[in-house]
């Protein structure tokens, strides 16, 4: 992930701009601009840089979601094996585990007030983990919502617990080092010489009334450089495509249009297929909008088309392997039984909101660890 040090930036100021005040003859600002910093501004984000609540709460909802899945299917898997790979949720359960998460959070960020680490971390953060999850079980059942569990055994709270370690242990850790960058400050950053403006925003015109397109620090196909490694968007899309299909899935059932299921499904195949995708739509989107400043409607035509030949070739590869989740034969428009155009305005739903997620992403920095 790059970003521009503190002492390019002192670079570009001029005169007594780049000199520390009070240093004589400017000999502390001439130090300062040498010295390099320790850390990029894309490692040191500003202050009171975290994450909105609204973002948060998104993600980890999200993040509860594919750990449903994960385990529902390993689950089934067990019992009866299928290389279609099922899992489940529901959006009851997604709700649930965005505010249990926000819950633990606040209880994971007071770990420095106890006085053993070790102690914080195996018993009273799983303890209190352990606890939510149980109450957010039992709230399930007791509002008839679909997907509710039978009151948790030994063997659940085990599981619950080592959830607990990976969320304390892993997650967390790293999730909390996220940090938002609004779009008013890459504007003043750009107006300091710092990376451009984010996707979407306006491109100030050039003398004799053409338009610039975005300067600043560029990846491959035109991406911007800043923003989360391409490693965590990949986990966000496969993520995020589970959230698409088990909320899809599941109000198709409630509409009596499916198999009657009160819960959501997906394919654990399905996060391998959206993470790619997006992932590639997303390279189309800063390519055709930054190098060739395509608008829109004329960039969404090559999204769908992608869509569906990707759609298609995964298709083909897991039905040879009898491990294809879906089968259109059934609607009209259908070619294979693997596409279908009746899912066409969908699609193109999915890829005009896959150009807002990626203009979020794109204002979100991870900070690696020291």
């Amino acid at each position: 992930m790059a970003g521009r040090d503190a002492d390019d930036e002192g670079r570009t100021r001029r005169g007594g701009a780049a000199r520390l005040s009070g240093a004589p003859g400017g000999r502390g600002g001439e130090a300062a601009v040498s010295r390099p910093e320790p850390l990029s501004t894309a490692e040191a984000p500003a202050e009171g840089a975290a994450l909105p609540a609204w973002m948060r709460l998104y993600f980890y909802g999200m993040h509860g979601i594919t750990l449903d899945v994960l385990l529902s299917a390993a689950r089934r898997f067990v019992r009866s094996p299928d290389l279609r790979m099922l899992g489940f949720s529901s959006p009851y359960h997604c709700l649930l585990h965005s505010l249990t998460h926000f819950a633990l959070e606040k209880v994971y960020l007071q770990q420095r007030r106890c006085p053993s680490a070790f102690v914080f971390n195996f018993l009273l953060y799983p303890s209190a983990h352990v606890g939510l999850q149980t109450l957010a079980g039992a709230l399930l059942n007791q509002g008839g919502g679909p997907g509710g569990a039978a009151a948790p055994g030994a063997l659940d709270l085990a599981l619950q617990y080592v959830l607990a370690l990976y969320h304390c242990q892993v997650f967390l850790k790293r999730f909390l080092r996220l940090r938002y960058q609004p779009r008013q400050q890459q504007q003043q950053q750009l107006l300091r010489g710092a990376p451009p403006a984010p996707a979407g925003a306006r491109v100030p015109a050039a003398a004799g009334g053409r338009r610039r397109r975005p300067r600043g620090p560029r990846g491959a196909g035109g991406a911007p450089s800043q923003g989360l490694p391409d490693l965590l968007r990949f986990l966000f899309f496969g993520m995020h495509g589970f959230l698409d299909e088990i909320f899809f899935t599941f109000f198709f059932n409630l509409l009596g249009q499916g198999d009657g299921t009160s819960s959501g499904h997906t394919s654990l195949w399905s996060f391998f297929m959206y993470g790619s995708c997006s992932f590639v739509v997303e390279k189309l989107y800063f390519h055709l909008h930054y190098s060739r400043g395509w608008g829109t409607w004329k960039r969404v035509p090559f999204y769908v088309i992608f869509i569906y030949a990707w759609e298609l070739s995964w298709g083909l590869g897991l039905r040879t392997w009898g491990a294809c989740s879906w089968d259109y034969s059934h609607y009209p428009l259908n070619f294979m039984g693997l596409i279908t155009l009746m899912y066409l305005p969908g699609w193109i739903f999915l890829s005009v909101y896959q150009d807002l997620l990626s203009n979020v992403l794109w204002q979100v920095q991870y900070v690696p660890t020291n």
